[in-house]
């Protein structure tokens, strides 16, 4: 069977070249990414070539109005949809010995595990809004994919994300853009010679955009610069837009002299982590030092790293009062934290007005922190919440912090004991 798609020459190399494993479709908006992505499935559905896919975002609710939406709109421009047998209920659609079926990396909003190691027998995935991916969570993927039925090939469709995200890190270099100060512009590493970069903006794509969506688009430039530069130009930004916090301070370890105040505690499992972190009270300012930080942390494991701290009030999330009482069980005192309206704002507002250091050897603290900003819609415009992949280690310190607040510091609180030498998880 033949199609008629017709795609920009930059995005041909997705069809053109056989030897990369990973296609990163990665610029500004407006630039055909996922029309792309979606014509390359398709495609690949009808082809001879075996394929078995699957089309994937964080949470697997988001897809039906993305990628599956997409999809059946390729196959109804070319009329070919009564070629396949589709079950809209399921987001599946298959032809003959090839598939194309929705996962989400978590079950639901809430995190639960996607079971993602069911995916071994798949050799084709595209994942949409792929900045919103953990590296833990696509190492999982990465992992799972070992048929050799077909090529693996993993499209990533995705605005650009700040200079220190993991795609970034591993698969790219950057160089300063000379009219964007704070901004970079995003080449592959020599040594990513499995990938395939497609990058681009809106201007590859005018023909399908109509005169007013274009006109709002450089007007960015003006009203949000910070906004055009990232989102429509597709430049790395130095900093994540909209971060939350900023003034806090690296430092080599805690102090003998710091006393132990309070340990922050957010529960997780997989693919969000459980977050540990200690809080002690130093010359009128706090020390966060990394305690645990990981997925498929133990209950029974947390609360041995607490115990080596000595005497310390853990504070937590309320809403996991199973976890509150194993750990209580285990013979330390948890405290629930309990979350009303405006709770999460409210104790952003109290963090920020602390001095805060953080420890060196607390990595995932450090990172979440530089990244932890407001999440936003599609134009830029803040939705009061913030973005859930590095709020782990922040909700850890935010429970801490919001316990302590009011509270005088207890003097005979003992200093922690400084034998610990073991790293974070």
């Amino acid at each position: 069977m033949r199609v008629n798609f017709e795609i920009h020459e930059s995005h041909a190399p997705l069809w053109e070249r056989t030897d990369w494993r990973y296609a990163f479709i990665m610029g500004g908006r407006g630039n055909g990414r996922s029309g792309t992505a979606s014509r390359y499935a398709v495609s690949q559905l009808l082809s001879k070539e075996y394929t078995r896919g699957a089309i994937m975002r964080a949470t697997r609710e988001d897809i039906r109005a993305s990628c599956w939406s997409e999809i059946n709109d390729r196959l109804v421009e070319q009329e070919i949809a009564e070629q396949f047998h589709i079950t809209d209920n399921d987001m599946f659609l298959e032809r003959g010995k090839n598939s194309l079926r929705a996962h989400g990396f978590r079950a639901s909003s809430g995190s639960l595990t996607a079971r993602l190691k069911s995916l071994a027998g798949y050799n084709f995935i595209w994942v949409e809004e792929a900045e919103e991916i953990g590296e833990d969570e696509f190492r999982t993927l990465d992992d799972s994919l070992r048929t050799v039925q077909g090529r693996i090939r993993i499209v990533f469709t995705l605005n650009t994300p700040p200079k220190n995200h993991w795609i970034l890190r591993r698969f790219f270099n950057l160089t300063a853009h000379p009219e964007a100060p704070g901004f970079f512009v995003p080449a592959l590493k020599p040594e990513a010679i499995e990938a395939i970069y497609i990058g681009g903006t809106y201007r590859e794509n005018l023909p399908n955009l109509d005169r007013l969506t274009v006109k709002r688009y450089e007007n960015y430039k003006s009203t949000n610069p910070a906004y055009y530069w990232q989102m429509i130009e597709g430049l790395a930004p130095e900093t994540v837009r909209g971060r939350i916090y900023s003034g806090w301070q690296l430092m080599d370890a805690v102090p003998p002299e710091a006393r132990l105040v309070a340990i922050g505690e957010d529960f997780g499992w997989y693919p969000d982590p459980s977050a540990l972190v200690a809080v002690y009270y130093w010359n009128g300012s706090y020390i966060l030092d990394e305690l645990a930080y990981g997925t498929e942390l133990t209950n029974e494991y947390l609360a041995g790293e607490i115990k080596k701290l000595g005497r310390a009030t853990v504070y937590a999330d309320s809403a996991d009062p199973r976890s509150i009482a194993e750990q209580n069980r285990y013979g330390i005192s948890v405290r629930p934290i309990e979350k009303g309206k405006d709770s999460v704002r409210q104790g952003i507002q109290l963090v920020s007005q602390k001095k805060i250091f953080v420890t060196r050897r607390s990595t995932n603290v450090w990172e979440s922190y530089e990244n932890y900003a407001w999440d936003e819609d599609k134009d830029g415009n803040p939705k009061g919440v913030p973005v859930h992949i590095w709020s782990h280690a922040m909700d850890a310190v935010r429970y801490a912090l919001t316990a302590l607040h009011g509270r005088p510091l207890d003097p005979a609180i003992p200093t922690a004991p400084r034998q610990r030498t073991n790293v974070a998880v």
